[in-house]
């Protein structure tokens, strides 16, 4: 009979720098943790210092890496890479068979944690020490997220955009990894076998760009054919409640998982019932603190959404403590690509989780901000006219005049425009339509060159 694989459990590392405060320090800890729990990992203890900063070559000090060897099995040393030396006489008595009982298994209680997963990024030099004074695999925060995103990518342009994002931060810990596996000169005048491996990641980035390169075309061309049509992005935080939302205001059958970074790949779907025009409506990757450089430069193309999009909703989990943090992180992001240039709405989302008193204070502090529960379709039914009624702000009136010779436009000028009134005269059928100037203006030179 087959046996299950035990669950890998994992021991917290949390670093409180001075700029921290302990509310912060301890959400972050308990994201780290979602995060673990996220890749399948149980989180089985934590340990916490308050230190001036994270470039000690060992992280904690002693007494608090005496304390996370002690949960891990390992000595709480560096110690050296080189192995013991052993005398014959040693070797012999320690292969000579006891006469004791063979030891029971251990239960599964007492099986130590295979990982320790730290709060910060981490240098190749620090991860090698911890492991060697801990006897564990050493993962930091950034490592934690890369292969969250490695196992949750679903199309061809995130896998690309991840395998690439992977390797980035894979190459440099090449350099210094904790168990080198007897490296020995590899093929080639003096390449080493690190050498080699280095060159491999070089080739496989510079093969995905160009792989990469080719798909986000494709995408640009499909951005393209919508940039003139109702467009808005949710954005946020992850495990805001986003694709909640979308699967309400849409009707899609988008994944939706308590688990942080369940959504990556862009979604864009019509706003249910439709509207004339139609508005669409894309659940984007979420943000979280610390995401890695080489993340965000990597899904620039898939965020380019929320850049060309008419309307933001930044989507905060209102029951959250720290959801204030969480906000001014998403709009970091957005920052970094020029995003914060499009016009926006705060959505408090998960009110059905906020008691009275906590709504009356989150009214109190943003007046402006729509609160709702992604749950209540009363709610989704306000947030939906908030929308419609952003847009009809935008939109003008015009008078097209589309020729006889030209009657198979029609389905076009319904698609981009909402048509008020239609008559006929001598030069063809004349529409009185509303929409957004943009459209019009690309309705008009379609009636003129086609």
């Amino acid at each position: 009979m087959e046996t299950k694989s035990p669950v890998p459990l994992a021991v917290l590392v949390g670093i409180q720098l001075p700029d921290i405060t302990d509310i912060m320090h301890e959400a972050s800890l308990q994201e780290l943790g979602r995060l673990v729990k996220t890749l399948g990992y149980e989180v089985v203890g934590s340990v916490s210092q308050k230190r001036d900063g994270t470039g000690a070559g060992l992280l904690l000090g002693s007494g608090k890496l005496a304390e996370l060897a002690a949960m891990t099995g390992g000595s709480g040393v560096v110690g050296s890479m080189a192995a013991p030396s052993r005398s014959k006489a040693r070797e012999r008595f320690e292969s000579a068979p006891e006469a004791a009982a063979p030891a029971e298994p251990e239960p599964d209680a007492a099986r130590k944690p295979e990982f320790v997963i730290v709060d910060h990024e981490l240098s190749p030099s620090q991860i090698r020490n911890l492991e060697r004074a801990t006897g564990a695999q050493v993962l930091d925060r950034t490592g934690v997220i890369v292969e969250i995103f490695h196992r949750h990518a679903n199309t061809r342009e995130a896998k690309l955009q991840v395998e690439m994002a992977r390797l980035k931060y894979v190459a440099p810990r090449l350099r210094e990894s904790s168990g080198g596996g007897g490296r020995q000169q590899g093929p080639g005048a003096g390449e080493t076998s690190l050498d080699l491996d280095r060159r491999k990641v070089r080739d496989r980035i510079s093969e995905l760009k160009d792989q990469l390169e080719a798909v986000q075309r494709d995408s640009e061309q499909r951005r393209a054919g919508r940039r003139d049509q109702l467009r808005v992005a949710l954005v946020g935080y992850t495990n805001a409640g986003k694709s909640s939302l979308m699967r309400a205001l849409t009707g899609s059958q988008v994944l939706v998982e308590d688990k942080l970074f369940a959504t990556l790949d862009t979604t864009v779907r019509a706003l249910q019932p439709e509207t004339k025009p139609r508005v669409l409506v894309s659940d984007t990757v979420g943000f979280i603190k610390q995401l890695p450089h080489d993340l965000v430069a990597s899904f620039r193309s898939t965020l380019a959404e929320a850049l060309e999009a008419s309307l933001l909703l930044y989507v905060v989990d209102a029951s959250d403590p720290t959801y204030e943090a969480q906000l001014e992180v998403s709009r970091g992001v957005l920052r970094e690509i020029g995003a914060d240039a499009v016009p926006s709405r705060l959505v408090l989302n998960k009110l059905d989780r906020v008691d009275a008193a906590g709504r009356a204070a989150l009214m109190e502090k943003h007046p402006d901000a729509i609160l709702l529960s992604a749950h209540a379709p009363e709610d989704v039914s306000a947030l939906r006219d908030t929308i419609i009624g952003f847009f009809e702000e935008l939109m003008v009136e015009a008078v097209l005049v589309l020729p006889y010779a030209k009657q198979g436009m029609i389905g076009e000028v319904y698609e981009s425009a909402r048509v008020l009134s239609e008559d006929y005269n001598e030069e063809g059928r004349v529409l009185n339509v509303r929409g957004l100037p943009g459209a019009i203006a690309r309705l008009r030179r379609s009636l003129v060159t086609s």
